[in-house]
């Protein structure tokens, strides 16, 4: 079975966060969000809206579209 949406969204937002070569909270601040949020998101512990996926998204150069395709992938 795998992990809940919010688990595998979280995972490929940190790991898109990282190839940009990101810390966690640099790439809040870049976002916009404050840092624990950041946090709590890669955790997979929030089930954020569609404009949080969206800004997230745009901060990391993708379609919102793109990033929830990639939270279905299995992580590399």
């Amino acid at each position: 079975m795998s992990p809940p949406i919010e688990v595998r969204l979280g995972q490929a937002i940190a790991r898109f966060r990282k190839d940009a070569g990101f810390s966690q909270e640099a790439f809040a601040d870049f976002v916009g969000v404050h840092r624990t949020y950041m946090g709590t998101i890669e955790r997979g512990e929030k089930n954020i809206g569609i404009r949080s996926v969206e800004k997230i998204a745009k901060a990391l150069k993708m379609s919102a579209g793109d990033l929830l395709n990639q939270a279905d992938r299995k992580p590399r």
